[in-house]
Formats: structure tokens, sequence, C-alpha cells
């Protein structure tokens, strides 16, 4: 084998791994390398790891297995491995050692040619990867439902804020339902919903639990109830609800499915704001989370009234793509969450 010109004369262009008649170079040969790795099957047991390659390249820029090491931050014994290693696998000698140092045999300069390009494509990999991964925590897109998004994200986003201030974070709010279709459409990277379990299509994990609330004016009727209000009653009084799809009426729902309720309701809104504003008015009886209505009845301008038998209590989940563990700023805010949770 000699060099011409900068190219590699041997019945071949020298442009990448030989296949076929008139290509192949010493010791190595279309259909088997010579150190007895097959061509076909997965590129990952008949390529060379980057580390190995590494060694090669800097063993050719300079001159030494010694200084080679030193650069590349390991031990001489480990650089020699792994050349020795990388001639195993490729079935050729690549490095001849004298005492004046190290160089790269003809065949060791062709495949430094090759394992070039292929680190500078892995660098041009990494690059991108790492672009990747600063533009997704330059941003986080949030949704969640209403009783979490309007009641309990506002702080925890003012301490993610000071655990990456460089982040812009959007924040929608609306049902379950929207949160989960946002999360499988792509349109946002972490969810909150409240319900009875994990929607289908995403992975979750419990942020805090909660309970949901009859709630009505002082002097209703209801107020005078002893031992609790007869779930068969609840479920045919119109009610003033949350939507369909919300995880308020999801919980709901199942709970008075055995008493065939609930009953139309009086009121349909999807704002939690304006559902407790409702039931200030004293239109009709309410169901609430808990946390959405603790200054209310502290104050007493609205009664919780209990119910026999019936639970109402629910689960706030955090929740992502099914198979897709939060990372950056959102893995920040899930730890945020659960901390406080």
């Amino acid at each position: 084998m000699s060099r011409e010109n900068g190219r590699v004369a041997d019945g071949g262009s020298g442009d990448g791994w030989g296949e076929g008649p008139g290509r192949g170079v010493s010791g190595i040969t279309g259909g088997m390398l010579a150190g007895g790795c097959p061509e076909g099957g997965s590129l990952a047991r008949r390529v060379p790891d980057l580390g190995l390659l590494e060694v090669l390249l800097a063993v050719d820029r300079l001159g030494s297995l010694g200084r080679a090491a030193r650069e590349l931050g390991i031990t001489q014994p480990a650089a020699s491995g792994r050349v020795r290693s990388l001639e195993r696998q490729l079935g050729v000698g690549l490095v001849a050692r004298s005492p004046r140092g190290s160089r790269l045999t003809p065949t060791g300069l062709l495949v430094a040619g090759w394992a070039r390009r292929v680190t500078e494509a892995a660098e041009a990999f990494d690059a991108g990867a790492r672009a990747l991964r600063g533009r997704r925590d330059s941003r986080l897109r949030v949704a969640a439902s209403m009783t979490i998004g309007e009641y309990l994200l506002p702080g925890w986003l003012v301490a993610l804020r000071a655990v990456r201030p460089d982040t812009a974070v959007s924040l929608r709010a609306g049902s379950t339902r929207m949160v989960v279709e946002g999360l499988l459409d792509g349109e946002a990277d972490l969810g909150f919903v409240e319900g009875l379990g994990v929607p289908a299509g995403t992975d979750g994990a419990v942020i805090a639990r909660d309970r949901l609330l009859v709630l009505v004016r002082p002097g209703h009727p209801w107020t005078a109830l002893t031992g609790g209000l007869d779930p068969a009653l609840l479920a045919t009084t119109p009610l003033i609800l949350r939507e369909e799809g919300s995880g308020t009426r999801e919980v709901l729902d199942a709970a008075l499915a055995p008493y065939d309720g609930p009953e139309r309701p009086l009121l349909e809104l999807s704002s939690t704001t304006a559902l407790k504003s409702a039931a200030l008015s004293g239109v009709g009886p309410a169901v609430l989370s808990e946390l959405v209505v603790g200054e209310e009845v502290a104050a007493g301008t609205l009664v919780p009234v209990p119910v026999r038998g019936v639970g109402l209590g629910r689960v706030l989940r955090a929740v992502w793509r099914r198979g897709e563990r939060p990372s950056g700023a959102a893995r920040d805010l899930l730890s945020l969450t659960r901390g406080n949770g």
C-alpha cells in the first residue's frame, strides 16, 4: 500500500469501508473483517467506539501514545489498551511503535481518515443535541386543570422562576380532557389534572390529594340536616357544576352513578372562579374543590354539607406523555410541586 497525493493507492478509492471486488484494503475485505466481525447486523457491533477512534487520532496528531493519553485524560496503559482493542476489532495493525514515539501505519492513516469523519459527525450530533436541550430548557409549556391552574400552579411557578430565571413559561388552564389532549398532541410539556386515575396515553405522579365539597349559602335547608345529606337527594337535585370532561365532574359523576345521578346541572361553568361566584350568589348548591373555598368556608359565606356514604376524594397528578419522563425545566417543576404537595 502507498500514499499518493494524500490518497491511498490500493486498488480502491479509499473513501469508505470496502464493499465488493477491487475496493478492499489490506487486511479488510468485503464480507468479513479480518478481525472476525461479519458485515451486516448492528452497526454498534461493527463500528468501533468513539473512545477508540479518539486515541488513534490523538496518536496521529501528537506522534506519541503518552502525549495522546495525557490529552485525553487517561493513563498510557489505558491508551495502549484502546489501540490494541481497535486493532483486534479491525484485524489490522494501526500503530507502529519505536523509541522515537508512535506513528500510524499506512493502514492506520487510512482508518484515521475515516475516524476523523466519524468524530466530526459525532461532534455535529452533540452540538445539535445541546442546541435542542437549550431550546427545550428555554421554554416550558404547562397545561393544567382549572383548580390546579388557578390555585396551586402560580406559587409553584414563582418557585420555578427562582431556579430557572431564563425559562419562559406558558400556562394553559382548562378541563382535564383539554390537558390530556394538549399533551398527546405535543402542545404541552407537562400537565396537571385531577380525577380518578391516570389518563390514557400518559404517565403520572401524585402531587397532592383533594376533596370535593357540596356547598350552599347560609340559611339553605340543607344546612339544617342532621346526619348528613342523603346521596339520592343530591343525585336528583340540579347543581352548579363544572363541565363534562373536567376532573371535578368525573369524580362527582362516579360517586353519584349508583343513584342515577347527577341530575341535569342548574348551571354548567368552565371556570372555578365563575362557579364559586354563582354559589355565593345563592342560585343553588354547588360542588367545588376544598382547595378553592377555604376563605369562604372560614368566613361563613359558604357552608359545606356532608354527604352520607359517598366518597368525594380525588387525587391531583402531574402527567406527561407515556414513556417520556420529564426533563429540564419540566423535571424541575415536577420536583417543586411534589415537594410542596
